[in-house]
């Protein structure tokens, strides 16, 4: 009666979400076709407007990521001429203290004129690889806690298969 499909539509009553402040019902929004977790999410809330003084208001609330929305229209083809950019590394993401070191780094290549992108969440390495593959990143850089710490990057080279771990200053250069 809504004009809903109700095939893609899924309840799933194990769903958690990371933010307490819902009180009811929440739901994820997802992207068929790809292999990507949600794009957008919310729920119910009825006491998250007292945090700012004001009591009695309920709500229901959802946002959307901008930068997974984009990966996922140029993962189907969507763009006009779907001539994106040549990426020449994919950072590996290990979870959100390491994907922030990661942007750093990426920054700084962005800066210099170097392509650079970090895969969109922590994710096994073989689906960020695939990833890599798909989207014809020719290097896959690993900067995770012993990097981070060592203050170096592993690079390996995805056709050649070689893996090599430099110094993050000569890597930057």
């Amino acid at each position: 009666e809504l004009g809903v499909n109700e095939e893609v539509l899924v309840f799933d009553i194990t769903l958690a979400r990371g933010l307490d402040y819902y009180t009811g019902a929440i739901f994820e929004v997802k992207a068929q076709g790809v292999q990507m977790g949600s794009i957008g999410g919310g729920g119910r809330y009825d006491n998250l407007t007292e945090v700012f003084g004001v009591k009695g208001i309920s709500g229901i609330g959802i946002s959307f990521g901008l930068d997974r929305i984009y990966l996922v229209m140029q993962e189907l083809g969507l763009f006009a001429d779907n001539k994106t950019p040549k990426i020449e590394y994919l950072f590996a993401n290990y979870g959100d203290e390491e994907a922030t070191e990661a942007m750093k780094v990426i920054q700084k290549l962005r800066a210099k004129g170097v392509s650079a992108e970090l895969y969109p969440e922590n994710a096994k390495l073989k689906k960020q690889f695939t990833y890599a593959e798909k989207k014809e990143i020719p290097e896959i850089v690993f900067y995770g806690g012993d990097e981070i710490k060592n203050q170096q990057v592993t690079v390996k080279n995805l056709d050649s298969g070689e893996q090599k771990t430099i110094g993050l200053e000569e890597f930057l250069r």
